[in-house]
């Protein structure tokens, strides 16, 4: 396999690329202009424009690349802004049809554009395959019943805010949904759950309340996986939460072993759901 990697910013595309060339897999790595990090001068790179399509395509072909995939965080464009090269330009009037869809629809179609050029289009599991988990809980701490409550609420609540395509996870306390993930992403969702009155969350003192990140359920798998992380432990820790739940194969578990140490240090549950959000056996 020889791996093209279009990469935004944040430690998972790192992550990859360093297990890939641990196996002595080739990687040309395509950083999206604006998130370029020191990392990548480890690898043979090219820095492209977000619209400028052809010159992705043209380098990951001139580095015999027969496989792409697409990791790391990036902020939605100003499409007034772009500037697109010749193949951004062809492709532009199906991007900006999709993006008017959502963030799903958005990146659904730059996968369609890849395999038009004949690229097999990976998902981030498929080359680290200990990113994901089956049901099991994950750390020391077992969930009371009103915390399952609560569980099963936020399951349904991001599934219902991903079928909408607008977000993955939702935050829900005693009951009361705090709060929904949209563009801001996660750590700013549990920031402003943070700031709330105490009366309405948890606190340092008694965790109440859960975080439930799940994919869309129209989702593209190959693509933009929720993702659990260090920052996403500590932010919820600080926001009073008692548990943080990902799904089984439908969440990347970043770091396994600094979030599961972070946790314990709170006191939260970390837990991998079943795929319909029930808790795993035992």
């Amino acid at each position: 396999m020889k791996l093209g990697m279009i990469v935004g910013s944040g430690d998972l595309p790192r992550i990859v690329a360093n297990h890939r060339k641990s196996l002595n897999d080739f990687i040309h790595v395509i950083v999206i202009k604006g998130f370029e990090e020191s990392w990548v001068d480890e690898f043979p790179h090219t820095v492209c424009g977000i619209a400028e399509l052809g010159r992705m395509i043209k380098s990951m072909k001139q580095a015999e690349c027969d496989t792409v995939t697409l990791i790391g965080n990036v902020r939605r464009p100003d499409f007034s802004k772009l500037k697109p090269d010749m193949k951004g330009i062809a492709e532009l009037p199906g991007i900006l049809k999709a993006a008017r869809q959502g963030d799903d629809a958005l990146l659904r179609r730059f996968v369609e554009v890849f395999e038009g050029e004949d690229f097999e289009v990976l998902g981030v599991q498929e080359l680290l395959e200990d990113l994901v988990r089956p049901p099991e809980f994950l750390t020391e701490m077992r969930p009371d019943e009103e915390t399952i409550a609560d569980i099963r609420k936020s399951f349904d609540i991001s599934g219902l805010i991903g079928n909408a395509d607008i977000g993955q996870g939702s935050v829900v306390c005693r009951g009361l949904v705090l709060a929904v993930e949209a563009q801001e992403g996660t750590d700013e969702m549990l920031k402003r759950v943070a700031k709330l009155p105490a009366e309405l969350r948890g606190t340092e003192d008694e965790r109440r309340g859960v975080l439930v990140k799940r994919p869309k359920p129209i989702q593209e798998r190959r693509i933009d996986l929720p993702t659990i992380g260090p920052s996403t432990i500590r932010l919820a820790g600080e926001a009073g939460l008692a548990a943080v739940c990902g799904v089984t194969d439908g969440a990347l578990w970043v770091e396994m072993d600094e979030m599961t140490r972070l946790a314990n240090a709170y006191g939260m549950a970390l837990i991998s759901l079943k795929a319909d959000g029930s808790l795993p056996d035992g």
